[in-house]
């Protein structure tokens, strides 16, 4: 199957009935060795250097790995992707554009979920079949993520990595598949994790992975990671189609749709904190003001560039907060 590169989720469903194997460029780049290399590329083919790193790395991604199909997400994620996809294009490589519409309404979600089926030739019911298919894959994400918060027996690391890579299914469906059981059929074996704080991560996917490892050297632990939960696709039992399914995302649509479900995921979970990272450089940046109003929860921004690592400054701003919030939780009791 030829490969087709992905600036973020997008319908796969489609992708894969018409015959690609969906990479999520993002992936690629961060779990290199040398992710590094990547920004060169883009710098050295002009990026400039107070550009996102991660559509550096995406580009750089593209490039090294050879890639000749991507699609790119114009509206509803990275402000930058337009260009990026324009670039995409003076290099040869043959860009697709998808959107989240603005208008977040049923009818505006269906008109383009249409368009990108013609585009890519595929009917709707072959379209629906591999949904299902994948929909089976996610209800295991479903059961990584409940034994997080309810068993405490899976990590924070392990929850952000197994539905992050649903974006994608790691290339190799049915593998992917099989791993998730297999991780699913160890942690039933394990002891519980027990950590006095309960920590939300939302936001984008972190550039320093190691945010997990550093939390969990004190008495927290993240039990909820919010947009990798939502590659995952965790209501897709509940749409009645892939317009529904794609209506039901949070992460592209306006923010007073996307707080409805933090603040549910924050009381089932019984979050005692959450830590809201956004890139350098972002717009995204700018929505912890309305976040920190909203959701009636201590809320730490932090914010990373090009290191894959915490820096000194925001590991002690975080150590400040989880200090914090352990006097909060011992003044209310």
């Amino acid at each position: 199957m030829k490969k087709i590169g992905l600036t973020t989720t997008v319908p796969i469903e489609i992708l894969i009935a018409a015959g690609y194997t969906p990479v999520d460029l993002n992936n690629i780049f961060i779990a290199s060795d040398n992710y590094m290399k990547y920004i060169d590329i883009a710098e050295k083919d002009g990026f400039p250097k107070n550009m996102c790193a991660w559509i550096k790395g995406i580009y750089g991604a593209c490039i090294d790995n050879d890639i000749k199909e991507v699609v790119g997400v114009v509206e509803g994620d990275c402000s930058n992707t337009k260009v990026l996809v324009d670039v995409f294009k003076l290099r040869g490589i043959k860009a697709y554009p998808f959107s989240f519409p603005h208008r977040h309404t049923m009818e505006e979600v269906k008109n383009e979920i249409n368009e990108f089926m013609k585009l890519f030739d595929v009917k709707y019911d072959d379209a629906e079949r591999v949904r299902e298919r994948l929909n089976m894959i996610r209800e295991l994400a479903k059961e990584i993520d409940r034994l997080t918060y309810d068993e405490s027996v899976i990590s924070g690391f392990e929850n952000h990595l197994y539905q992050l890579c649903l974006s994608d299914f790691n290339g190799d469906i049915g593998k992917y598949e099989s791993d998730m059981k297999d991780l699913i059929k160890t942690a039933s074996k394990r002891e519980p994790i027990k950590k006095k704080l309960k920590l939300g991560y939302i936001g984008v996917p972190p550039m320093m992975s190691d945010i997990y490892e550093y939390v969990e050297n004190f008495d927290a632990r993240f039990v909820y990671n919010e947009v990798q939960r939502e590659f995952a696709f965790p209501r897709a039992d509940k749409a009645v189609d892939i317009y529904g399914q794609y209506y039901d995302y949070t992460y592209p649509y306006n923010l007073d749709f996307r707080i409805k479900e933090l603040q549910k995921q924050i009381n089932k979970r019984e979050l005692d904190g959450i830590i809201h990272y956004t890139q350098a450089f972002c717009y995204r940046a700018t929505e912890y003001i309305i976040l920190k109003e909203k959701l009636n929860i201590p809320i730490l921004n932090i914010e990373g560039d090009k290191l894959n690592v915490l820096d000194a400054r925001t590991k002690l701003r975080i150590e400040a907060f989880l200090d914090m919030l352990v006097d909060l939780k011992e003044t209310s009791k």
